[in-house]
């Protein structure tokens, strides 16, 4: 690199941060477009609208019959964001909760009034109702003039297909009216017979027109007809000292590990100091950009992001040192060095892509939040560590950094003999996992639950109570809910404001009617208030058992997909099921963490579970990279046994300071976290350090043990 393209590459790095760094703090505009204090976030960070419906009529609705419309209007508020809650308050009504927004009357206006919607032909008959309707999409498509057209696309299910087949081959020519709440609002006619339970409605005027049709369809295919009831703006759950402290922590963490790597790499630990700080600012202009929901499963992902992208840097720089204590000059080594890193980062950072697009196609709620930010994580810090750290790093070679004092040489170690205590580590590992499901048991014949399930999982009793004035979240913190914990004797209490009022809804553990009447008068005792203003409805989970089979389902097809991505890339099979059991190593390690701490199992332990997914994959294609290439340079003698071990050695370093680094980040916000971070930090801690230990101890040992016990014994032979 010549030297005038040097100084233009760091100018135009400074320059690219600066701008960042601005856009992130100010804004452009009187509105501050761009700016972090912009980005959408969750009702645990911010508040937004509450909505709460209830059925019409005096008949109580079956249990199925409300499961499915909890589901349903899950689905549906996903479009105004993933971190949307929707659950069953009392026997008949459901509650809404969308982040992010302010404007209750904008909500309800958009997604629709419930009702009955049904299908008539002509003469009144009903064909079917909106039961029957599985989706309802407004498109654009074009017609022979190429001209735009407006069109609501319509999809049934089998019994709506079967019922729509037989009316129009019989009404050819005729109208089949869509009637919602005794109003027609479409009457298409048919052309010809639909047999395959998909149609398309056209003739709208425009775009709105045409998703104005489609909102009410879908309102309308709900089991039952719902009416609102009331709606409200609620305020944060966490309060403004959860959210200070939390970027006060996310700040010292990167600091720290930026100190960490100039510490430990100079020249290029600054490289990825400044990679590092574009990465952060990058992202949550990304984050603005793409109008991503921020939650606490979404903090977790950008987490995971810091760790890959340090990770990322650690190989290349690991990479580095080895090619200069070869005897090799400097920049040779850098340009070696970024060459040989970049499968191993490509293949770490892809197959963890896969996982984060499964679940964003396939999850719902949080494990969809958590997908998103995870995925932009993962390409932001491939953009930082391929394209700025090298750039920059040659520049920085080129103006003053040719001596090879700025980079360190890699001092060689005699391979470490890990797989020899493999049945040591086996033990270790299987015990691990083992005393959970035996604590569990243990709990659960107790009567304590086998895990301890937060009202995500279970559910409970939201209390709405009228103060005397207007509490801010500190003060419900501090003053009001120890009085709940004192009827409770649990500290799993999540508090909303409702913003305009006094009002604060408090939802704890399912209380009866003892505990209900003891609180009631603590309540009157501690703040005076008017007790005919305490009002108390149970409620179901907000993560409902479709939501959790999704996310199983998800993870499943996500652990498959990567399976299948590591066979093609390493050609053998036996890497694949090692890593994917180490993986489920990780998992359940954390698992009887969990079970043994008590911490609260809800929406973070998801959350938690799919970042140590990531982070222990990414850990594992690492170490197995350097296997692949180890076995391809085979020495003559040399066993695979030795190579094994000799793979774990050469990247043990890397091992021990990517998981530092990550750990560092988890412990600062663990250290300064209100409690509800505090549960969230530490079984991610735990999940970091037991990352790390199977990468090491269990992962290629487990490839050994495949690939001498399975398939044709290769300890000597050259490949």
């Amino acid at each position: 690199m010549k030297k005038n393209r040097a100084i233009a590459v760091v100018v135009a790095v400074i320059l690219f941060l600066g701008l960042l760094t601005f856009t992130t703090v100010v804004g452009f505009g009187p509105t501050g477009t761009g700016a972090a204090r912009n980005i959408i976030t969750g009702l645990d960070l911010s508040g937004g609208v509450s909505i709460t419906y209830q059925v019409v009529g005096d008949e109580t609705p079956s249990a199925e019959d409300m499961n499915d419309t909890v589901y349903k209007l899950q689905q549906r508020v996903d479009g105004y964001s993933t971190e949307a809650q929707v659950y069953q308050e009392g026997t008949n009504r459901i509650n809404i909760e969308i982040p992010g927004v302010t404007d209750a009357n904008a909500i309800l206006e958009e997604l629709g009034k419930p009702g009955s919607l049904e299908f008539q032909l002509s003469d009144g008959t009903v064909v079917l109702d909106g039961s029957n309707v599985t989706s309802a999409e407004a498109r654009v498509t074009q017609d022979s003039m190429r001209n735009n057209q407006y069109v609501v696309a319509l999809t049934f299910d089998d019994e709506g297909t079967t019922a729509f087949a037989e009316a129009t081959k019989d009404n050819i020519g005729n109208q089949i009216m869509i009637v919602y709440d005794g109003e027609v609002i479409s009457a298409p006619v048919v052309q010809t017979e639909i047999t395959d339970g998909q149609c398309v409605i056209e003739g709208m005027a425009d775009q709105e027109e045409a998703q104005n049709l489609a909102s009410s369809i879908r309102i309308g295919s709900l089991s039952v007809e719902l009416e609102e009831i009331r709606s409200n703006v609620v305020g944060a759950q966490l309060g403004e000292e959860a959210i200070q402290t939390s970027l006060l922590a996310g700040v010292i963490g990167v600091i720290l590990v930026i100190l960490f790597m100039i510490a430990v790499y100079r020249i290029p630990g600054i490289v990825s100091g400044i990679a590092l700080l574009i990465y952060t600012t990058l992202t949550l202009v990304c984050l603005n950009a793409f109008d991503i929901t921020l939650t606490l499963p979404g903090i977790a992902g950008i987490i995971l992001g810091i760790g890959m992208a340090v990770d990322a840097n650690v190989i290349i720089y690991a990479r580095i040192r080895e090619e200069i204590s070869e005897g090799k000059a400097v920049l040779p080594s850098i340009k070696e060095g970024f060459h040989k890193a970049l499968s191993a980062i490509l293949d770490g950072n892809i197959t963890t892509l896969i996982a984060a697009f499964v679940l964003a196609m396939m999850g719902t709620g949080s494990v969809k939040g958590f997908a998103y930010t995870l995925a932009l994580g993962i390409v932001v810090s491939m953009f930082t560590a391929l394209v700025i750290s090298k750039y920059l790093m040659l520049a920085f070679y080129t103006l003053f950094a040719q001596d090879v004092k700025y980079y360190g040489i890699k001092k060689e170690h005699a391979p470490i003999d890990f797989l020899g205590k493999r049945k040591l580590f086996f033990a270790i590992s299987i015990i691990m996992i083992l005393v959970g499901p035996v604590y569990m048991a243990i709990q659960s014949a107790a009567g304590n639950g086998a895990l301890n399930y937060s009202l995500e999982f279970m559910g409970g009793t939201s209390t709405s109570v009228t103060f005397n004035e207007d509490l801010t979240i500190e003060d419900i913190d501090n003053e009001v809910k120890p009085v709940f914990q004192e009827v409770t004797g649990d500290a799993n209490i999540q508090a909303q404001k409702v913003t305009g009022s006094n009002e604060v809804i408090i939802k704890t553990r399912a209380l009866d009617l003892d505990e209900r009447t003891k609180l009631n008068e603590l309540l009157v005792e501690n703040f005076s208030v008017d007790e005919s203003l305490i009002s108390s409805e149970n409620i179901s989970s907000t993560v409902s058992g479709e939501m959790r089979q999704n996310a199983l389902v998800s993870v499943l097809i996500a652990t498959f997909c990567m399976l299948l991505y590591i066979w093609f890339r390493f050609k053998d099979i036996r890497f694949a099921a090692s890593a994917v059991l180490a993986l489920v190593h990780d998992v359940l390690v954390v698992l009887t963490f969990y079970a043994l701490s008590r911490i609260s199992v809800g929406n973070t332990f998801i959350a938690c579970m799919l970042t140590i997914v990531g982070y222990s994959i990414n850990a594992t294609i690492v170490i197995f990279d350097r296997i692949r290439e180890n076995l391809k340079v085979q020495e003559k003698n040399e066993t695979v046994y030795e190579i094994a071990n000799k793979s774990i050695t050469q990247t043990l370093t890397r091992s021990i300071y990517t998981s530092l680094t990550t750990f560092i980040t988890i412990a600062v916000l663990f250290v300064l976290g209100v409690p509800s971070i505090r549960e969230f930090a530490l079984p991610l801690m735990v999940g970091i350090v037991c990352g790390a230990y199977s990468s090491v101890c269990i992962t290629s040992a487990l490839w050994y043990v495949m690939r001498t016990k399975l398939g044709k014994n290769r300890l000597v032979e050259k490949l």
